[in-house]
Formats: structure tokens, C-alpha cells, sequence
């Protein structure tokens, strides 16, 4: 197929293309202070910020004179040197006039790169502004209008406004009125009419909110949602209804959902209707909504109406999901510390609440549990009930995420322990392990380290891994008991003999744990057949016995030299009191043979 040749006109069109290509690029992350030329220090186009410096300011709706697609192109097409900058700033603000702030903000970006100082230019800021305004991008738009010289221009105050009420920020929005109303005293665009309205609706100021929505047509459902708000809040119900009727019948979802979330709203404030009537409604609202500034203050309201009735479920529901998803410091210093208040209520253990609820209630709003000691305690609390409960996992599994809460915290420690070891007793070593090797931190002190090295033998000892148990204790001190304890499960008779030989007790009133001491040490003796020791051990110790519950298990294992036989070790094993020299650590080792 032949291809036709372009004409020399293509081929400027073609060039000016090439030149707004960054035009269609959005500069997600450009920042909006003068960067350096893309070519060096010095610009490619230059002159051209220094002649808009001089022009007249920006003001009213002259200032985003609108331009024909082909008027446009056409001068861009011809322009050379500084004409194609101005050619770009008129086509820039043209874009703006037509609302497209994506384009505009591509064309503004390609002049500053061609020349730097335009950026230090109050005309050039408030376009891009603007742009970055249409954009939505309220927080980079409110940055850029407020610089010295545009602090006081009318223009640049109306923008501020238009982005400040549409990031729902209606008091600073109204803040703005006073420096933007030369700009509004004639009718505007649409949408300055609207952010302006909605500002007045949600900041306090509904008169002025319906002059202003008296420029706009009143069949426009958009205006109508205003307007019935505006009414509503200057008490007028009756008009408020039909406003918000006709934008049911003609609105958009977001339109119709916001009328019927507002109509709820004005009848709540007026007593005209009933909490729980209310309620039921904003869990409808919410069901079929969720996301932005509906949602948000279907949170709200809900959120008030339980906390008023005392339902401390349904207000931590409501309060969970406005701190999860959307920002909370608008509504006020006070409002997270009060809802932590209210979890911390519900969780009293004064209030009695049943284990169960207690515990699914702190673990669905875990996230709003205090921070540092507070929430320690809290957690604690409840974790040392499920304990007693023996619900071991589900009290390990709670302290982890006050364990996650903690990191680089000097409280890790002991915690990590204490939550390896309720993994331990709910048999599962193995995540015990994993939450002392996620926790590690050398530099923690040394009683801490001490008190993981034994959690972590123990573990090793449950998965089967007795020579690293034994190696992790090894260079422990005052480490012999535990180490004993393991050889003593593992039934390593004469390894135990030779490591508890040294803590055997004096000959004096022997305590539980100095009487299954000295009981053990005489089983692996006689495992080992060794009577000379037995016999060593009645002489030794027969006095101290006397009169014991265990005295006749004493006499049997070491009394008559050949009389113990491997059927009666069995029952003297048995008849060994409960307590170990090893304290708790038995406990964790003694977990792995239950269940």
C-alpha cells in the first residue's frame, strides 16, 4: 500500500506533538519548587518568566480564557523560541477553563522545564494550582496557592477554597471566603459554585450557601442536594424533603445515597426520629456503601448514636472503621483516646464479661488497644484468663500482636518469653521457635537472654532436637537444674546421674523438691545398678526421711542392697512428688506428653 507523504504542516503538528508528549503524562511524584532545566543550569527557552511576572495578575474568570482545540494547535504549531511559551500558557489555561487539569498540569510542567524560573512566577503557581486542584490533588494544590504573593489574590483564595472543600475541609474552606469574595461576586464555573455551597452547607455558613446556589439551574440534581441540606439546616424541613426527593428522582448514586444519608441526618438532629430507627437505617446506608466521604459520616453518625445509647459493641464498630479507614484527625484530639477508653471499659474485668466475649472483643479491635504500658497491661490481663482457662494458644496468639506492637522496645524480651512459652504449652514448639528467632536482639540484657535460652531449650527439647536444648544451655549459669530436667525426660539415666550429683540436698528437712531430688538421682542409680551409691544414699539421707509420705518408696529404692527390681521402679517413679527442681521449666517440658 503506497504511503503518502506529509505535508510540511504534518510535520510542524508532528513536532509540537513531540513537544507536549509529557503533556499526557501524570507527574505523580514531581515536586512543585523550581527543579533544575533538564538540560543544566541554564534554560532552553528563556525570557519568557520574566515577561509573565510582569503582566497583569490573574483575576476572575477572564484569567482561563477558553481557546478552540484548533486555535490552539495552530499557534503551537507556528510558535518559535518564547512565542511557543506563550502559545503553551494560553493553551494551558484554556485546558483549565475546560476543566481538564491532567492536560494543563502536563503543559505547565513542559514550560518549567524549559525555563526554571517560571516556577518562582505567582501567575505560573496559580495555574498549576488550579490544575493540580482539578486533579484532585487538594493537599499539593492548597501548597502550591499558598505562597506570599498569592496569599491575598482573589483567584488564588477561590481555588483554595474549591480544594479545601473537596478534601471535606469546610472550616478552612469557609476561612478562605473573605480574600475569595471579589472572585465570587458574579456567577462562577460550576464547580467553584458547589465547593463554595458545600463549604457554607458543612461549615456553618447555609445562607450564603444557597445565594451562591442560586446561579446554578434548579433542575441540576448536584445543586439540589445542597440546597435541601442548606434548607434543612436553616430549619426549613419541608423544602428540605422535596430537595431531596427531586434528587432521587434525577441524581446519580453518589447523589442519591448522599440525599438519602443527608435526609437521615437532618431528621436525627431534629428528634424526628428514633436511635435504634436511625441505627437500622445507617446499617443499611452502609451495607450498600462503602468508601469516601459517605461512608464516613454514616461512621460518624453511627458511631454517636451508640455511644449515646451505651452500646459499647456497636460504638467500637463504628469507631474500629473510622480509624481503619479514614482520617480520624478531623475529628478531633480527643476522639481516639475516648474510643481506646471505651475498649479498655468493655474489657474491665469488674464488668464480668464472659471469657469468650472478652476475648473475641479485644481481638477484633486489637488495633485499638493502647500503646506501651496500657496496652500491656490490657492484654496481659486477658491473656493470664485465657491462661487459667487453658486456652494457651489463643493467650499466645493475643500477646503477639501486643509483641509486634512492641518492636525495638526494651519490653520485647520478656514478652517474646512469655508468649514462646504459652506456644510451648499449647503444644506447638515449633512457633514458639519461630517467635524467638523473629524476636531476637542480642542487645538485650542478659537476665532477658537468660530467660529465652531456657524457653528456646525447652522448645528444642519438644521438637526433639535434646543435644541443641543442651547446647543452647550449656554456657548458661546456674543452668545444671535444666539441664538435669532434660536428661531426666529423656530417661539418660547415667548423664543425669553425673549432672545432678552436685546439687544434691544436705541431710537435713527435706522439702517436695529436695525429696524428688534425692528420689531421682536414686532411680538412675538403680537403673545403672549401682548399690554401693544406694546404699550411700540410706545412710545419708534415711534420717531425713523418716516419717515422710515418701519415706517407704526411700526405703525401697535404697534399703535392702538388691531388692529393687525394674516392676517396682515404675511405681517409685510414680510416687515421686510433683515438684521439680527445675521450676516451671519441668512444666514446659512436661506440655510436649499431654493431649
Amino acid at each position: 500500500m503506497s504511503r503518502r507523504p506529509l505535508s510540511r504542516l504534518s510535520l510542524r503538528r508532528l513536532a509540537a506533538v513531540s513537544a507536549l508528549a509529557l503533556a499526557a503524562v501524570p507527574l505523580g511524584g514531581a515536586t512543585f519548587g523550581p527543579p533544575l532545566s533538564p538540560l543544566g543550569d541554564g534554560a532552553r527557552l528563556p525570557g519568557f518568566a520574566a515577561e509573565l511576572a510582569q503582566r497583569p495578575p490573574l483575576t476572575g474568570p477572564s484569567a482561563w480564557a477558553p481557546l478552540t482545540e484548533a486555535q490552539a494547535w495552530d499557534r503551537l504549531v507556528s510558535a518559535t523560541g518564547v512565542e511557543r511559551q506563550r502559545a503553551r500558557w494560553d493553551y494551558a489555561r484554556s485546558l483549565i477553563a475546560a476543566e481538564r487539569g491532567p492536560e494543563a498540569l502536563g503543559v505547565l510542567e513542559v514550560m518549567r522545564q524549559d525555563d526554571p524560573d517560571l516556577g518562582m512566577v505567582d501567575a505560573w503557581r496559580l495555574a498549576h494550582g488550579a490544575a493540580l486542584a482539578q486533579l484532585g490533588r487538594a493537599e499539593a494544590a492548597v501548597a502550591e496557592l499558598d505562597m506570599p504573593g498569592l496569599r491575598a489574590n482573589p483567584e488564588a483564595c477561590l481555588w483554595r477554597l474549591r480544594a479545601l472543600a473537596q478534601e471535606g475541609l469546610a472550616e478552612q474552606a469557609l476561612q478562605q471566603l473573605d480574600c475569595a469574595s471579589p472572585a465570587l461576586m458574579s456567577p462562577r464555573a460550576t464547580p467553584f459554585v458547589l465547593a463554595a455551597a458545600r463549604a457554607g452547607v458543612e461549615g456553618g455558613a447555609p445562607d450564603k450557601a444557597l445565594h451562591w446556589l442560586s446561579w446554578l439551574p434548579d433542575r441540576d440534581p448536584a445543586a439540589n442536594l445542597l440546597r435541601a441540606r442548606a434548607e434543612q439546616a436553616t430549619g426549613h424541613a419541608d423544602a428540605a424533603r422535596l430537595r431531596f426527593a427531586r434528587v432521587e428522582l434525577s441524581g446519580g448514586p453518589v447523589e442519591r445515597m448522599d440525599a438519602r444519608l443527608s435526609k437521615l441526618e437532618g431528621e436525627v438532629a431534629q428528634g424526628r426520629v428514633a436511635p435504634e430507627a436511625a441505627l437500622k437505617q445507617l446499617d443499611a446506608i452502609r451495607y450498600e456503601w462503602r468508601g469516601d466521604a459517605i461512608e464516613e459520616r454514616a461512621l460518624r453518625l453511627t458511631y454517636r448514636l451508640a455511644d449515646a445509647r451505651g452500646d459499647l459493641p456497636a460504638t467500637l464498630s463504628a469507631g474500629a472503621a473510622l480509624v481503619r479507614y479514614h482520617d480520624v484527625s478531623r475529628l478531633g484530639a480527643d476522639f481516639l483516646p475516648g474510643l481506646r477508653a471505651r475498649l479498655a471499659t468493655a474489657l474491665d474485668p469488674a464488668r464480668k464479661l464472659p471469657l469468650d466475649k472478652a476475648a473475641g472483643l479485644y481481638w477484633d479491635y486489637r488495633d485499638l488497644s493502647p500503646a506501651g504500658a496500657e496496652g500491656d497491661l490490657m492484654a496481659s490481663r486477658l491473656a493470664a484468663r485465657l491462661q487459667q482457662a487453658g486456652l494457651y494458644e489463643r493467650a499466645a496468639d493475643l500477646l503477639s500482636y501486643q509483641l509486634a506492637q512492641r518492636a525495638g522496645d526494651l519490653a520485647r524480651g520478656p514478652l517474646s518469653a512469655k508468649v514462646a512459652g504459652l506456644y510451648i504449652l499449647a503444644g506447638r514448639p515449633e512457633r514458639a521457635l519461630k517467635t524467638l528467632r523473629e524476636t531476637d536482639d542480642p542487645g538485650l540484657p542478659d537476665a532477658m537472654l537468660a530467660e529465652r535460652k531456657r524457653v528456646e531449650a525447652a522448645a528444642l527439647t519438644q521438637v526433639g532436637r535434646a543435644d541443641e536444648a543442651m547446647a543452647v544451655l550449656q554456657d548458661l549459669p546456674g543452668s545444671a537444674a535444666l539441664q538435669a530436667e532434660i536428661l531426666w525426660q529423656r530417661r539418660e539415666w547415667s548423664r543425669y546421674a553425673d549432672m545432678s550429683a552436685a546439687a544434691l540436698p544436705k541431710a537435713r528437712a527435706l522439702d517436695a523438691v529436695a525429696q524428688a531430688q534425692v528420689l531421682r538421682y536414686a532411680i538412675s542409680q538403680a537403673m545403672l545398678g549401682r548399690e554401693s551409691v544406694l546404699a550411700g544414699l540410706h545412710t545419708r539421707y534415711a534420717g531425713a526421711f523418716r516419717g515422710l509420705p515418701s519415706a517407704p518408696v526411700f526405703e525401697m529404692l535404697t534399703g535392702t542392697p538388691g531388692a529393687v527390681d525394674p516392676g517396682k521402679l515404675a511405681g517409685a517413679m510414680a510416687a515421686i512428688p510433683s515438684a521439680s527442681p527445675a521450676g516451671d521449666f519441668a512444666d514446659l517440658l512436661e506440655s510436649g506428653k499431654k493431649g
